[in-house]
């Protein structure tokens, strides 16, 4: 496969070159001169990096020199043509071809008495090269080519009434709807304030051309023309509206609109200019007043029942809608009186497009201040009479309207209290998240304090041991029977009154019981459970009867939202179960290293030591250190009969042998030039993400390995250097 595509590039190279010889021997050959370079477009059509090649031999300024100095206009023409379609093709070549001597040479084609054919290459190669290029939007401007540009827009068609069928009012209308095609992007892609300054003296001409001819080959181009000048620009907006652009295209639509219901064209011609109209008054909605005029929303409403509408296209005239009814009452009351609202309702309710659901909002959003007004008093309305009457009839004939404003009001209802909800949770999880970091704190502290106290006492309560067992068995009947029967104060002054060595017990099992709680603080409420239920069982049957449903009475008492108080309940619970047990002081004399080193900073190397030296070790630590054991032996036994011993981890060892040669030196990165494609994306990430390079590097699809840094380097060169970089 390689072998092929070898095969074929080195075809083409040889190809362009016989190419490029024939064009240089052949120059009183115009035919053959044409012919050559017909089939060098195609050929870089064809492939990607013909066009590279074809500039590094010096072929696309030798065909630039020939298209300026060849005395036959056909030669012209396609050498012309030629270097559109490469520069189109390969932004190297854009870059190349962008100087002001190119489009000094083109403006001389525009405004001599050239054919119309050389003139519509013309002005191909000024769009190609203008296009996603802010120098070339800067040199169209300062060589004066926009001026020429300007000049055929008015002049290149001097009758409104179009016969297309003639052949040369055909090419006169193509060579315009191309001016039309590069002013645009004279003004926008990216946007250009300074050149949309100067198209706007256009206005005038665009509007008599709307008025006269009212045809989708005129107002397709002129629409898309005032759209890209006037967006994003306030000053152009004004301007517009000043020269009664805006009334223009008010009058077109509603035509359109009348049009729709008999042509489906017209309807869709009729999107197109209420996009236009959108694009007037989106930074400006105090313009909608010049819309009220003609009535403007009742039309986009008609036109968005048309069935033959896309969901898109709906959007569209939703937006324009919310726009219009934005700042201007006038609006407001239009579509309350053509039953707006219902529409807007359900679009809100049967639609499931996202952008769809968002403009009925906005519109309905738009309309509450005029109904909160008409619902109060139709004599308040600041409209006249006629008006207000005429209110007056469509309140008795729509008597259901009422009702759909109501459901409006409703989903603004829920859609907010969903959002009071969602913020009310934000704050419970703030103060949820802050009771347990202090929970935690004061967990920590209490844990010191007793086991500084279990230190001190440890020799006394074991002096003690005797007395304790002699009281044990009047405890355990009376401490049961006020579990039973009081509530969680009352369960804690048998604890109090008990002798010193009680106390000591208590402390140092509250000491297991505060790690306890501090490491599963969210299962506390389980744990109570299962604690009773094993309290009650070490009972004795005669004495206590039914203690589960009593311990459950307890645990509603209790207050959920303070972890910390469920905590010291179980405390409390697990000290009078440990109290019960015989072996009680066996247990603090001979306890499990593993389980009570909590105040240490454990990890896989220290906690392993401190099991071995453990003698005391619960049956779970036991198993842990069996295991662990059993497994290190093997791995002995296993490296031993290999004869190889590994100091390093063996992962580490593997990326460290993958990172270096055999004789410890760091293999580099193997260089990889930047293909066509890569150069493609590149461009076109910068234009949309700006320096961003790692937003750039995760959106395109680049060569593995491609660094951020080695696109910035990349970029930099083909700005500072285009010349060099692309060698």
């Amino acid at each position: 496969m390689e072998s092929e595509d070898t095969t074929k590039t080195q075809e083409m190279k040889t190809d362009l070159n016989l190419l490029l010889e024939c064009l240089k021997y052949q120059m009183d050959n115009a035919f053959s001169q044409k012919e050559a370079l017909v089939t060098i477009h195609s050929i870089c059509q064809q492939n990607s990096n013909a066009s590279v090649y074809f500039r590094e031999i010096g072929g696309l300024m030798f065909v630039k020199n020939l298209a300026k100095s060849s005395e036959h206009s056909m030669v012209k023409e396609a050498a012309l043509y030629t270097l559109g379609a490469i520069a189109e093709k390969n932004v190297y070549c854009q870059q190349t071809l962008c100087t002001s001597e190119l489009f000094e040479d083109l403006t001389w084609f525009l405004s001599n008495d050239s054919n119309i054919n050389l003139k519509r290459m013309s002005v191909y190669v000024i769009l190609v090269l203008v296009s996603n290029n802010r120098t070339g939007q800067t040199l169209v401007r300062e060589t004066g080519c926009i001026t020429v540009l300007s000049r055929l827009f008015r002049t290149v068609i001097s009758k409104h009434e179009l016969d297309l069928s003639d052949k040369n009012v055909f090419q006169s209308y193509q060579l315009w709807s191309s001016v039309c095609s590069t002013l645009c992007v004279c003004v926008n892609n990216p946007q250009n304030d300074e050149n949309q300054m100067f198209c706007c003296s256009l206005f005038p001409h665009a509007n008599e051309w709307l008025k006269n001819c009212m045809t989708p080959e005129i107002i397709r181009p002129i629409c898309s023309f005032i759209g890209l000048t006037l967006a994003n620009n306030t000053y152009v907006q004004k301007y517009f509206v000043s020269v009664g652009g805006l009334d223009v295209l008010s009058q077109v639509l509603m035509q359109l609109e009348s049009d729709s219901h008999e042509t489906l064209s017209s309807a869709k011609l009729a999107v197109v200019v209420t996009k236009t109209v959108d694009a007037c008054i989106a930074d400006n909605p105090t313009f909608g007043i010049v819309l009220s005029k003609y009535h403007i929303v009742s039309k986009l409403l008609a036109l968005l029942l048309h069935e033959s509408l896309d969901s898109g296209e709906k959007f569209s005239i939703m937006l324009t809608l919310g726009h219009c009814t934005e700042d201007c009452e006038e609006n407001q009351y239009d579509l309350f009186k053509n039953n707006g609202l219902p529409l807007m309702i359900q679009a809100l309710t049967e639609s499931q497009n996202e952008e769809l659901n968002k403009a009925a909002t906005f519109v309905l959003h738009n309309c509450k201040k005029i109904t909160e007004k008409l619902s109060l008093s139709l004599g308040e309305y600041p409209f006249d009479e006629n008006e207000t009457q005429q209110l007056k009839d469509i309140s008795v004939k729509e008597n259901n309207l009422e009702e759909h404003w109501r459901k409006a009001k409703e989903i603004l209802h829920r859609i907010e209290q969903l959002e009071r909800e969602g913020n009310e949770e934000e704050i419970q999880r703030e103060n949820y998240q802050d009771n347990i970091s202090s929970m935690n704190i004061s967990i920590q502290n209490t844990w010191k304090h007793l086991h500084a106290d279990q230190i001190g006492r440890g020799s006394k309560a074991e002096d003690e041991d005797k007395s304790h067992s002699r009281q044990l068995q009047s405890y355990k009947s009376h401490g049961v029977m006020s579990k039973a029967c009081t509530n969680d104060d009352q369960m804690k002054t048998p604890l109090k009154s008990t002798n010193p060595v009680h106390a000591c017990y208590r402390e140092s099992e509250q000491n297991k019981t505060l790690y306890k709680a501090k490491s599963s603080c969210n299962q506390n409420l389980h744990e109570e459970t299962t604690f009773e239920k094993n309290f009650v069982s070490q009972s004795s049957d005669h004495v206590f009867k039914h203690p589960v449903h009593i311990a459950k009475n307890i645990k509603q008492q209790l207050p959920v939202t303070d972890p910390f108080t469920l905590c010291s309940d179980i405390i409390n619970k697990e000290v009078v179960s440990f109290l019960a047990t015989p072996s009680c002081s066996k247990m603090l004399t001979y306890r499990c290293s593993g389980c009570i080193a909590v105040e240490k900073s454990l990890n896989s190397r220290n906690f392993s030591k401190l099991l071995h030296s453990c003698p005391y070790q619960c049956d779970r630590h036991k198993v842990i250190v069996e295991a662990e054991d059993r497994y290190k032996s093997e791995l002995r036994k296993s490296l031993i009969c290999n004869k190889k011993i590994l100091l390093t981890p063996r992962r580490r060892q593997r990326l460290s042998n993958e990172s270096t040669t055999p004789g410890g030196i760091k293999k580099r990165r193997i260089r990889k030039n930047f293909t066509e494609e890569e150069v493609n994306y590149l461009f076109n990430g910068v234009k949309k993400m700006g320096n961003h390079w790692n937003s750039i590097l995760w959106s395109f699809p680049f060569q593995q390995g491609r660094k951020a840094v080695d696109l910035a380097h990349k970029y930099h060169k083909l700005t500072k250097h285009p010349t060099c970089a692309a060698s």
